[in-house]
This record gives C-alpha cells, structure tokens and sequence, in this order.
C-alpha cells in the first residue's frame, strides 16, 4: 500500500466558552489560553487524551512518558510530566486530571476560599477517611475529627456539593462535522493512505525574527530569541514526528482492515492495540493516544481510528472473528429474514 506523505478583567469566562463543546475541545482551548514552552504542551495534549469522559487520568503516568519518548521527545522525565499534570490541574472544570475520587475531590476542596466553614475538617475527612464515609461509620468520624454531629453533617454536606465526575457535564464531541486526519483511496494500483491537507497546521519560523539572532552576542535579548528559536523549531520538528506516526499507526491499521474497505463490516477482522503496537514498535500508549479523536475519511465513509479495534470471538471450530462483523452478520441475517417474512406474507 502507497503513502504520501478576549479576556476581560475578570478572566476568561470559561462556562460561555465551553458552551456546546467536549471535555477534550474545552481542555485544548485552555491550553491555548495558556502560557506552556512547546514541550510542555505536547505532553499535555497527550495527558487530555488520556483522559476518560469523566475527566479522570486513568492511564499511569508513566506509560503517558514511555509513549512520548518513543515518538521523539528526548529526555523527557518523570518530573516533567508531572509538573505539567499539576498545572493541567487548574483548569475547569475544578478537580479534572484527578487520578482517583479522593485526588478528585482535595482539588475541588483546595479551590474553595480558606475562610470556607469547616474546610479543614472536610480536607482531613477526603484525605484520611473517605471510606469511612462510604460506609456511613458516623462513629469514627466523628471520633477521629473530633466533631459533634451537627459539626460532622455540615462537614459531610460540603463534601457531597462537589461533584466526583467533573468531566461528565460535556459532551462526547465539539461538532457534528468531522475533519479527517487521514484519507484511504482506490486507484488501479490498490489502496493508498495520505494525511489530510486540509487537517495539517501550516507553520514556518519567520525568517525576519530569525535573522535577529546574532551568534556571538550573548545579550539577554539575544538568548530569549535563541531559545525560542530552537523552541519553535523542536516544535516543528515533533509535529512533523507525530504526522509520521499517525501515518504509520493508520497505514498498519487499514492494511489488516482491507477487507472491511472491500467489503464492509462482515469482513473486520480482530484487532488490538498490541497488534499496531508490536508491528509499529511502539508502545500501546502511543497507539491509544494516536487513535483517540483522529479520524479517517475512506470510501465507506468517516470513521474514528478506534473503531477499527474489535475484539477477538473465537468459534467452535477454532476460527477467530471479530465482535464487529458478528455483530454485522446478524444485524444482516436479521434484516434478511425479515425481508423474507414480508415476502411470504405478502405471498
């Protein structure tokens, strides 16, 4: 198969701008809101994908790391990673990125003003003896913080006005037209997968900022033009390495999925992220990442790269099919016999 390659005083009114968007677009439009080097917003790209629709960052950190140096991104540290996850924790909704309901819930109580009642207790409550209270052991609550139980129903009452899913407010997509990532074509040489023009930032360092640099002067002024200099370029660089590897992924996934494109649904054969991950060398971070939210145009219409993973059903005379074209089969069986009970009453 061929291949080719405005803020008031206030602050941002984040509720008006996030109106009819997803979890992941008002995230991105955050992040651009805000002052991240290109190393930094790379990796936090990748963390916003890793979120799930509830706003939880459910993959570990780690793997998130793993999967960006193997697209590039040298020297990349644990740390690094880290800290950006910190600042992403700032954004709204109030308590996005958590790892679990307890981190979910200490970002929201951090956001509220130090002069709220009984905020240290609720504080102690959510960090120490959260499973306490989902199991209603009034006793040692009150025992442990010290409280009475007026004191100990207000605490509680603070604590169940947050909210444990707060990406769940969004929705799943920005608009309801999608622009692919990568297109799939027929010709009479067989398929071919291409980026999407149309889908590509467009960026060139401007040769007159450029030409400000001076080599031998070591002036304040001309180090912060050097420095975003080979920032702009790093940038460059790690976007043309990620279209690379979404090309890759895509060209791997559409060459297992032939068939589908030749013959639909009933033809998807099984199909894991292990499976891209060995064949492209990558890890399977990498290729949930790249997958997530990139879509492909081909000849039987626009489809998320996801939806060409399928499990594996194997039947009983050792054969392995996917979930999708069982699922397609019988909804064709399906319609077929009720085509023929038609006919025959109408016979």
């Amino acid at each position: 198969m061929g291949s080719q390659g405005g803020s008031s005083s206030e602050g941002p009114d984040f509720e008006r701008q996030a109106a009819g968007q997803s979890l992941h677009g008002h995230l991105l439009w955050q992040l651009a809101m805000t002052d991240f080097s290109a190393r930094e917003q790379l990796v936090a790209e990748s963390l916003i994908d890793a979120l799930d629709a509830n706003g939880y960052l459910t993959q570990p950190l780690n793997d998130i790391r793993e999967g960006l140096r193997a697209q590039g991104i040298d020297g990349l540290s644990q740390r690094e990673v880290e800290t950006t996850l910190l600042k992403l924790q700032q954004f709204e909704p109030t308590g996005i990125f958590a790892r679990d309901l307890r981190e979910c819930l200490m970002l929201q109580l951090a956001a509220l003003p130090d002069d709220t009642p009984l905020l240290v207790p609720a504080r102690r409550l959510v960090r120490q003896f959260l499973e306490a209270l989902g199991k209603d052991d009034m006793r040692l609550l009150k025992r442990r913080l010290g409280l009475d139980d007026e004191q100990l129903a207000d605490v509680i009452l603070l604590i169940r006005s947050l909210d444990p899913r707060p990406g769940s407010a969004y929705g799943d997509t920005d608009d309801s037209y999608v622009t692919p990532d990568l297109v799939v074509r027929h010709d009479n040489e067989g398929w071919h997968l291409e980026l999407n023009p149309e889908a590509l930032p467009r960026l060139r360092i401007q040769p007159d900022y450029a030409s400000l640099i001076k080599r031998a002067d070591k002036s304040d002024d001309n180090q912060f033009l050097k420095e975003h200099l080979q920032e702009a370029r790093w940038l460059i660089k790690s976007l043309s390495s990620r279209n690379d590897t979404l090309l890759r992924v895509g060209r791997e996934i559409i060459t297992r999925q032939i068939g589908f494109l030749e013959h639909g649904e009933e033809a998807m054969k099984p199909l894991i992220l292990a499976d891209i991950a060995e064949a492209v060398e990558m890890h399977e971070s990498t290729i949930s990442r790249v997958t997530t939210q990139k879509y492909i145009h081909t000849p039987r219409g626009v489809f998320e790269l996801k939806y060409f993973f399928s499990s594996q059903v194997s039947s009983q005379d050792g054969d392995s099919h996917s979930s999708t074209a069982i699922r397609a089969r019988l909804k064709n069986s399906f319609k077929r016999s009720l085509l023929a009970n038609r006919f025959l009453t109408a016979v």
